[in-house]
């Protein structure tokens, strides 16, 4: 005799998402706009009062900015936005040059027509938006993001984005010394030439060049 069918359970809720993951988003985004400067200590009470939370929820969300990197805490002293030196600076240059170039390489080699067509648009919004930096930095950051997505190695992906994330605490962002955003963008149209090309030695060239000199323009 044939065994009857489990009983099929009903479909689950998924949950909503986490207060200290929404309050986490926020201090980010303040911390990004500048709003809640590298080095300033976090007033957790007048945040709490501020968000309307208690401060379990705050304190959550503090401890994932911190692993993000964007939030030391100090014992018996409280959560500060994290202040890059010059050392950490160049630390994560080094590593994103590295994670970056290789991905360049791997999408010259092997992404296909759609792949490289997503990016020559990205580049072409780039170009469009020369003038307009603040829209400029959001296209660039996602050129960069699509590279490694295309590459297809999602722990560099991944790692990348945590240290982009970091990188926005530096306050000498390096395109806003005068002529560097028409040097990226340069950069970035020798990029996509050696990508359309299939040259993946030339790509993790220019690559490489590209945060070499973002660099030298950031120190």
């Amino acid at each position: 005799m044939q065994e009857p069918d489990p009983p099929v359970s009903a479909p689950q809720t998924l949950a909503p998402r986490a207060l200290y993951q929404e309050v986490a988003e926020r201090l980010r985004q303040q911390i990004f706009a500048r709003r809640l400067e590298p080095g300033s200590w976090i007033d957790e009470m007048k945040l709490a009062a501020e968000y309307g939370i208690s401060r379990t929820p705050l304190r959550e969300a503090l401890k994932v900015l911190a692993v993000e990197g964007l939030v030391t805490m100090k014992v018996r002293r409280g959560a500060y936005v994290t202040e890059m030196s010059g050392t950490d600076v160049r630390q994560v240059y080094h590593l994103l040059a590295l994670l970056e170039s290789d991905a360049a390489a791997a999408v010259a080699a092997g992404a296909d027509a759609a792949g490289r067509a997503e990016l020559r648009r990205l580049h072409e919004r780039l170009v469009a938006q020369a003038q307009r930096r603040d829209e400029y930095f959001a296209t660039n950051e996602q050129f960069h993001m699509r590279l490694l997505e295309i590459a297809g190695n999602r722990w560099a992906t991944q790692i990348v984005a945590d240290l982009r994330k970091v990188m926005k605490l530096n306050r000498h962002h390096s395109l806003f010394k005068q002529g560097r955003l028409a040097e990226s963008l340069a950069e970035h149209g020798a990029l996509m030439q050696a990508i359309e090309a299939h040259d993946a030695a030339a790509a993790a060239r220019v690559m490489q060049a590209h945060f070499d000199n973002g660099l030298s323009a950031a120190a």
